[in-house]
């Protein structure tokens, strides 16, 4: 399949790492950008859930915890019944830079996809990352 695998954005942000960690990886962090109501248990295997105004909610499971560098998850992919195991993984790596910080995020694994639920699945997720980095670096700003 010639089908994208992953979608990658990097983002400056004009906090210190230890600010932009601690909006990735609390409950009231990702409460405050990525939904409205967050629980995380940060530990490699840990569960996390991140609900929004409405009733929508998804399941992470923590993968990788590399304070204050590395933190990635699994969560399932947009489209695909809930009962259908495959996840795409996304993985945040922060960079300090000068009192700043670059933010890359990395989701991988579309290319497990059938033809019919890749696009949809791909375009969801890439103008979703759009937007929720915009609410990543304006609510890190604001706090």
């Amino acid at each position: 399949m010639g089908f994208p695998d992953r979608i990658e954005r990097i983002v400056e942000i004009a906090n210190p790492p230890a600010k932009v960690w601690k909006a990735l990886t609390t409950a009231e962090g990702l409460a405050g950008w990525f939904g409205n109501e967050a629980v995380i248990d940060l530990r490699p295997g840990g569960a996390a859930r991140v609900a929004w105004a409405g009733g929508q909610s998804v399941d992470l499971r923590v993968e990788r915890v590399e304070e204050p560098t590395v933190f990635g998850f699994t969560w399932h992919i947009y489209g695909l019944p809930e009962e259908d195991p495959r996840r795409t993984y996304v993985e945040f790596t922060l960079e300090p830079v000068g009192v700043g910080t670059r933010l890359t995020v990395v989701e991988s694994g579309f290319a497990q996809l059938p033809e019919e639920a890749h696009k949809s699945a791909y375009d969801s997720h890439t103008e979703g990352w759009a937007s929720e980095l915009g609410e990543l670096v304006a609510f890190v700003d604001a706090a």
